[in-house]
C-alpha cells in the first residue's frame, strides 16, 4: 500500500504538485515561442507564462454583481485541484509507478472532465451572455469527444489482455507494453491512437477545436469575468491539463523508458510529450483555423469513436 507520505508527496511536488505545474508552465512557454516563430514572429520569452500568472496574483479580483459568488470562486479552485490530482496519479514509465489502488482507467474516466467541469460551471456562474455561451460550447465538445476516450480505454485493456479490473488497469497496460513493445507500433492500436490524436487538440480547445472560448464569438467565454488571482487559477489549470493529456497518450501508447536510470527515463518523458505537444497541439492550432459547433461535434463522432471501436473490436477479436 502506499503510504500517506508518498500520497501527499505525489500530490504536492512530484508527479503532481510543483513538478506538473513546472513541466506545464514550460511546455506552454515552448508552445507560445514555436507558434509564433511558425507565424514568423520573435514570440515572448520562453517563461512568459509564469510571468503573466505572477502579474495576475498581484492584480484586483473582480467579481460581477449578478454572479453566483460562491460557484464563482470554487469553480477555477476545484479546476486546478483536479488536474493536479490527475498528474499525481498518471504513472510515468521508469520513474513514478502511480498511486496503488488509484491510478487505473476507470479513476481517469472521473478526474479528466473536472476541467472542462470547471469552465462550465464558472461560465454559468458569471451571469455574462458569453459565459453561458461558453458553458453549453464546453458541454458539447466534452460529451463529444467522451466517447472515443472511452473505447480508447478499454482497447488499451482489451490489448493487454487484462481480466476484471486488471482491464482498466493503467499500469497493467504499461506493463504489457514494456513485455512486448508500445502500442505505438501495434497495427491493432493505430486506429485508437489517431483517436487519441484527435482527443489531444480537442480537450485542449485548439485549432479546429477552438469552440468553447472563441475570442471573435464568445470574447473567452467562461473566462471573460475573470481576472487577478482567479484567472491565474485558470492558468494553471491549462498548463497542468496540457501536461495530464500528453503523459496520459505517452501513457497509453508509448510508455516504455530507455534504461534504469531514472532521471534519464524522466527526460525522455518530457521529450516525448514535448514532441507530441509540437505535432498535435501546437502545430495544429497554428496551421488550422475553427470549426462551427456540430462541426466539432461531427468529427469525433463521425470519426474519432469509429477509429477507437475498430481498435477494441480487433483487441477483442485477437485475444
Amino acid at each position: 500500500m502506499t503510504s500517506v507520505f508518498e500520497a501527499a508527496f505525489a500530490l504536492l511536488v512530484f508527479p503532481g504538485g510543483a513538478m506538473a505545474l513546472s513541466m506545464g508552465l514550460f511546455l506552454k512557454g515552448v508552445d507560445r515561442r514555436v507558434a509564433a516563430r511558425l507565424q514568423r514572429r520573435v514570440g515572448p520569452p520562453l517563461l512568459q507564462p509564469l510571468w503573466d500568472v505572477l502579474k495576475l496574483c498581484a492584480k484586483e479580483t473582480l467579481i460581477p454583481a449578478t454572479a453566483n459568488e460562491a460557484a464563482f470562486l470554487l469553480a477555477p479552485v476545484l479546476g486546478l485541484a483536479g488536474v493536479l490530482v490527475t498528474a499525481a496519479v498518471l504513472p510515468i514509465g521508469g520513474v513514478w509507478s502511480g498511486v496503488t489502488g488509484l491510478g487505473d482507467l476507470l479513476l481517469l474516466l472521473y478526474l479528466l472532465p473536472i476541467p472542462a467541469m470547471a469552465f462550465m460551471v464558472a461560465g454559468s456562474a458569471s451571469s455574462s451572455p458569453y459565459g453561458a455561451l461558453g458553458f453549453s460550447r464546453e458541454m458539447v465538445v466534452m460529451c463529444a469527444y467522451e466517447l472515443p476516450l472511452i473505447a480508447a480505454f478499454l482497447a488499451a485493456g482489451a490489448r493487454a489482455g487484462g481480466e476484471g479490473a486488471q482491464a482498466l488497469s493503467l499500469a497493467h497496460v504499461m506493463a504489457y507494453q514494456a513485455a512486448h513493445g508500445p502500442f505505438l507500433l501495434d497495427p491493432v492500436m493505430w486506429p485508437a491512437l489517431a483517436a487519441m490524436l484527435m482527443f489531444i487538440p480537442g480537450t485542449l480547445s485548439a485549432g479546429l477545436f477552438d469552440i468553447p472560448e472563441a475570442e471573435p464569438e464568445v470574447l473567452e467565454g467562461p473566462l471573460l469575468e475573470y481576472s487577478g488571482p482567479l484567472l491565474a487559477a485558470f492558468n494553471l489549470m491549462s498548463a497542468v491539463k496540457l501536461v495530464v493529456v500528453l503523459e496520459l497518450v505517452v501513457a497509453l501508447f508509448w510508455p516504455n523508458p530507455l534504461g534504469g536510470n531514472w532521471l534519464v527515463n524522466l527526460a525522455w518523458h518530457v521529450a516525448k510529450c514535448l514532441g507530441l505537444m509540437l505535432v498535435c497541439f501546437t502545430t495544429f492550432r497554428v496551421a488550422t483555423g475553427r470549426l462551427r459547433l456540430e462541426q466539432g461535434f461531427a468529427v469525433f463522432v463521425k470519426y474519432a469513436a469509429p477509429l477507437a471501436l475498430a481498435s477494441l473490436a480487433l483487441a477483442v477479436a485477437l485475444r
